[in-house]
């Protein structure tokens, strides 16, 4: 755990992997620990939320543009072969951060503030911020970088 904020890789994977299988696959086992080093994603995709109060942070999940498609066809109950919208790409990404995040802020031990989540082609700014703690998970084979940052 770090001294930045109470939880760790393990609570997030928890959560993550929790999240995945209420409201994206309908089962457990689909997102699991990432094997071998992180990749870097070809054409990435960011969502994230803002916590503020006693502990001002982030949460912020990046993954491939492709794999968040599926993802939202997943979440939408769409067919594999569906084009997916912008706006439904969107909408899905950001509801997902938003309840791995929120489930986060339940972790800290005085009740804060979430913002809206916003999802974006270049990740948020980092200046000033840091990285306290994160974790590669695979969903169904592809990255999904969760992390946690204190800005």
């Amino acid at each position: 755990m770090s001294p930045l904020a109470p939880f760790d890789t393990v609570q997030i994977t928890a959560i993550a992997e929790e999240v995945f299988a209420a409201m994206v696959d309908g089962e457990p086992g689909h997102l699991v620990p990432w094997a071998g080093d992180a990749p870097v994603l070809a054409e990435p995709l960011h969502a994230w939320v803002e916590i503020h109060g006693t502990f001002a942070g982030r949460t912020l999940l990046s993954t491939d543009v492709s794999t968040a498609d599926d993802l939202a066809r997943a979440l939408l109950g769409m067919p594999a072969d569906e084009a997916v919208s912008e706006e439904d790409l969107v909408d899905a990404f950001g509801e997902v951060v938003n309840v791995v995040g929120g489930n986060l802020k339940a972790l800290l031990p005085v009740q804060e503030k979430l913002t809206m989540p916003r999802v974006g082609r270049t990740a948020p700014d980092t200046h000033g911020a840091t990285r306290i703690d994160g974790v590669v998970l695979a969903w169904r084979g592809r990255p999904l970088d969760v992390s946690v940052w204190q800005i």
